[in-house]
């Protein structure tokens, strides 16, 4: 492999991440899992495709003006991502989060120069009322500072740069000689999730498209909200972006076969990831299992291990 030409900015390092067929961890008989490996972006997390499709469609409407301040509330990674991106184009950023997620996210955000705000949480937990406390405030740094709020669940700036991240899926597949059957990811502000099924099935026929969450909050499955620990996911509500047309079906899978799966993820397969990336592939080879062999599911491995290392998640 070659080295890379020199960039112009650090923000071109974003996407161009690598699909990795896994080998050990899929059982006899099943379908191929491919998984797109995020991690390699430059805060650990796809979100910051999101983060600089976010910043950038602002520019162009003009809604964010040279030096405003930036404000938006996330569980850590959408908050490393958009210190990073406000860092390279000089905007202050503040980060309303929780003591609920990965310190090692916090600690990010902060080392990027951003304000951060951590809004207390039940026991550790990730609530529905977190969101909301979190939430309120964001209002009072937009009436009290004139901040632009990215408002990521709501924001369709995120369809088009998780789009990028659907059409590198086709790329690589295609490339393999490989077509997609089926597509599975959690859902959080459902922009990775709606974006890349969009580009999917635009390029790519008729892929099934099929939202997770956790057992726990089974709220696109039977409508209702709970505790849990899995973060990125599962905010308590059917996100905006989410439409009726996006997804085909909704699953559950159970948080804690999502942890167990960590460790023989990175020891196995050499996939590095936190909990919603370990709960996307449970998913994915439970649809691998039906669907069985010459088929193909693909899910996505949201950011690195490296954000959780202070938590239990890769303890034996």
């Amino acid at each position: 492999m070659g080295l890379p030409g020199i960039q112009s900015s650090s923000l071109d390092t974003i996407g161009g991440t690598p699909l990795v067929r896994l080998s050990r961890v899929v059982p006899e008989g099943a379908a191929d899992v491919l998984v797109k490996v995020e991690g390699s972006n430059p805060t650990g997390s796809y979100k910051d495709r999101m983060a600089l499709a976010m910043i950038e469609g602002a520019e162009r409407r003009g809604a964010l003006r040279p030096g405003q301040r930036v404000v938006e509330y996330t569980g850590g990674s959408t908050g490393s991502a958009l210190a990073f991106v406000c860092a390279v184009k000089e905007y202050p950023l503040s980060i309303v989060t929780s003591d609920a997620f990965a310190p090692e996210k916090l600690r990010t955000m902060r080392a990027f120069g951003a304000d951060v705000t951590v809004v207390p949480s039940d026991g550790g937990q990730i609530t529905p009322d977190l969101f909301v406390r979190m939430r309120e405030e964001v209002d009072r740094v937009i009436e009290g500072e004139g901040a632009f709020w990215t408002d990521q669940f709501h924001n369709v700036d995120a369809l088009t740069g998780y789009a990028v991240l659907g059409r590198e899926i086709l790329q690589q597949a295609g490339g393999d000689g490989v077509a997609v059957d089926v597509f599975c990811a959690g859902v959080g502000t459902a922009g990775m999730f709606s974006g890349v099924a969009a580009a999917l099935r635009e390029g790519g026929g008729p892929v099934r498209a099929v939202a997770l969450e956790p057992t726990s909050s089974p709220m696109l499955t039977a409508g209702k909200a709970g505790p849990h620990r899995v973060e990125g996911i599962a905010t308590g509500i059917v996100p905006p972006l989410l439409t009726a047309g996006s997804y085909d079906e909704a699953r559950t899978i159970d948080e804690a076969e999502a942890r167990r799966l960590a460790l023989p993820l990175a020891r196995q397969e050499g996939i590095f990831t936190g909990t919603s990336g370990a709960l996307n592939v449970a998913g994915a080879l439970h649809l691998a299992r039906e669907i069985g062999e010459g088929r193909i599911v693909v899910t996505v491995a949201p950011d690195t291990g490296l954000k959780y290392l202070t938590g239990d998640l890769f303890i034996d």
